[in-house]
């Protein structure tokens, strides 16, 4: 009876642990990049710009279309006296008499030359329809990113919440042991009050670094599009490697100017934007279309008739071309290229304003990561040292050599530094995807 009560009592314990769902990283991503409310919109507008770029393929082919026309006509005439022409009476009897008409016909036009604005549509829309796929090649890469991103923020949390927990039980051991102290008699009773504090700071600080877990972990759901009222254990991707190896991650990252030439290669926002300027482009040649004469052709066949077997005893063709010149347009033409060249202008400034952005992002980021590199390093090193030193001093306090503020002092340094370790490796990965990302090498499409 006692090993079934054991073994109920182990259950329940374990039951919320073992309803927690798993989720890594890799998922997280392919999460993201399912769910994104904005990457679903802009593959949906996607299929507008493909459609566009058929309709203006579709331009450069003759339209055709097809008629039939019914009418129906009846005369009622009483008769009486009617006048004609030249006055001279005439008397008519009552009569009825109905007509009725039939028309089949086929037709349609065909744009022979407009200043050739029909090749420039086409060559705007596949320019447009190549930018919208760059642009979301581009949003994917920072899908990826800020999927990451609000992944390392829950993981960093985490870590911190579990040296926020050794905390509280270090502090809790060295109140029981004061205490202890103070009935032998060897410590006074202010350091129990002091120690008691001491405890109660690191409960109350467990608490909040918790809330802070939860809700981290909460926006990170959130973003995946996850039921956030749901129970996720996140797998750390760095588990296995307790040392950062920070000389290998540099590795990866040329110089600043290397790494400027590769972005502006590789970048799908740079190479969307110079799309954007061929688009402007091909709008000035569109416009400047209007000063040229422009070339149609029509053509058609129908019969018509009073009763249906008789619909193709009489047909007519036609075809015919028509010549426009424009010779004063009110300006509007001049307006249209000034406007068209203007967003030449536009385009250009927002490309090279881009290279600017780019190079700029390029290099803050890389001078981040190496403060971050920096910030590991040292940080590494005064978690060893702040250890030792804690160590130290509660030996000391443990013969009477030293005082419990010591030892209290000792222990705020070893967890300040265990914390800026954290937050110092965190903000390392952190940069380092963040200057893949400037580069253009963030990798999507193996989540997908």
């Amino acid at each position: 009876m006692k090993r079934i009560l054991i073994l109920l009592l182990v259950l329940i314990i374990t039951a919320p642990t073992i309803a927690q769902k798993k989720l890594t990283l890799e998922e997280s991503i392919s999460i993201a990049l399912q769910k994104n409310s904005m990457l679903i919109k802009s593959k949906n507008n996607l299929t507008i710009s493909e459609s566009i770029l058929k309709n203006t393929y579709g331009e450069l082919v003759p339209s055709i279309g097809a008629s039939m026309g019914w009418g129906w006509n009846r005369v009622d005439d009483k008769g009486g006296q009617q006048v004609f022409y030249g006055g001279i009476p005439l008397t008519t009897t009552a009569s009825t008499t109905e007509n009725r008409s039939y028309s089949v016909g086929v037709g349609g036009s065909v744009t022979l030359f407009n200043g050739l604005a029909n090749y420039a549509s086409i060559a705007r829309s596949k320019n447009n329809l190549e930018a919208n796929e760059y642009d979301i090649a581009k949003l994917k890469q920072n899908i990826v990113f800020t999927a990451t991103d609000y992944f390392y923020i829950v993981l960093n949390a985490q870590e911190l919440m579990a040296v926020r927990d050794e905390n509280v039980k270090y502090f809790r051991k060295l109140y029981e042991t004061v205490q202890e102290r103070n009935r032998l008699g060897s410590v006074t009773l202010a350091d129990v009050y002091s120690s008691q504090v001491q405890l109660g700071n690191a409960e109350l600080l467990m608490i909040q670094t918790q809330n802070i877990y939860e809700s981290s972990k909460a926006a990170l759901l959130n973003y995946l599009a996850l039921n956030v009222l749901e129970e996720y254990e996140l797998v750390d991707p760095f588990s296995a490697y307790k040392i950062v190896e920070t000389d290998s991650y540099m590795k990866s990252f040329e110089d600043i100017q290397t790494m400027v030439n590769i972005a502006l290669e590789k970048r799908f926002d740079y190479k969307s934007q110079q799309l954007s300027l061929n688009s402007a482009m091909n709008g000035v040649t569109i416009a400047k279309s209007g000063i040229y004469p422009s070339l149609n052709g029509n053509y058609s066949y129908g019969t018509s008739a009073i009763t249906t077997g008789d619909l193709f005893n009489r047909k007519v063709f036609n075809v015919s071309l028509s010549l426009s010149i424009p010779i004063f347009s009110n300006f509007s033409t001049e307006s249209r290229i000034q406007s068209a060249e203007v967003g030449v202008l536009n385009a250009r400034e927002d490309l090279s304003s881009l290279e600017r952005q780019i190079k700029i992002e390029i290099k803050q980021t890389y001078l981040d990561l190496v403060a971050a590199k920096k910030s590991l390093d040292v940080a590494s090193k005064n978690v060893i040292a702040a250890e030792e030193t804690r160590k130290i001093n509660q030996e000391r306090y443990n013969l009477g050599s030293a005082t419990l503020l010591d030892v209290l002092q000792a222990s705020r340094d070893f967890t300040d530094a265990q914390r800026n370790k954290i937050n110092a490796v965190y903000d390392f990965y952190r940069q380092h995807d963040k200057l893949n990302n400037a580069i253009g090498r963030l990798e999507f499409s193996k989540f997908e």
